[in-house]
């Protein structure tokens, strides 16, 4: 019995593939110009108007850090089964890499690397299924997995993993000095975002406040 034959995506079928749709999302005009005139005039993107941005094979959202906003909208397009979503940012805060990939973003580009070729080659990339991330963030990704597996393997073991990155960085900046308001800035989360990572890792190590939280994980080298 032969086998099913893998999907191919449509528009790469010919030799001359048909360009990908692309619908741009930032909220900055000046970042949404510089990135539709670097895909205007190539021939393996169409760019999309507004009215049929749901339609696009191709999601780019362009932005300067993610932040609560962000997420939101990264979060919505996660649920179109459409299109496939990239992130062209000019700054990843701590933690905000595990942030965007569990909002469904597969492939990242540092807005200062963001020229007309390595903008067609996300684009492209994104069509087929593939993933992008610069080197250093890749390195952020897999050392995280590898923190999951570690959980998942020892899950009461006093660990790396006993922190998820997010947690960690979090926990370093309280350590510190610095207060809720300051540790939302650094890391691009809303102020209730930090209290409930806070709040839950006390919650989940049973121990009493932030300051016992601090002191638990360097002696158990978390941070």
């Amino acid at each position: 019995m032969s086998s099913a034959a893998p999907y191919e995506y449509p528009a790469l079928r010919t030799g001359r593939p048909e360009p990908v749709t692309v619908a741009v999302y930032a909220a900055d005009p000046v970042l949404r110009v510089g990135v539709v005139q670097q895909l205007r005039h190539r021939p393996e993107a169409a760019l999309v108007d507004d009215a049929d941005a749901d339609t696009a094979h191709v999601s780019l959202v362009v932005v300067d850090s993610v932040d609560d906003d962000v997420a939101a909208l990264l979060q919505r397009l996660r649920h179109n089964t459409a299109t496939r979503t990239g992130l062209v940012v000019g700054t990843l805060g701590a933690g905000s890499l595990q942030r965007v990939v569990e909002c469904g973003v597969t492939a990242v580009l540092r807005r200062g690397e963001a020229d007309q070729d390595r903008l067609v080659h996300l684009v492209t990339a994104l069509a087929n299924g593939e993933g992008v991330l610069p080197g250093d963030l890749l390195g952020e990704l897999l050392t995280h997995v590898g923190s999951l597996q570690r959980a998942a393997l020892d899950p009461r073991g006093v660990s790396l993993s006993t922190l998820t990155t997010r947690e960690a960085d979090m926990l370093r900046l309280v350590s510190e000095g610095l207060d809720t308001a300051e540790i939302a800035r650094k890391t691009s989360y809303s102020e209730r975002t930090v209290k409930n990572v806070l709040h839950e890792i006390t919650t989940r190590l049973q121990l009493r406040n932030r300051a016992h939280a601090v002191g638990y994980a360097l002696r158990n080298g978390l941070i």
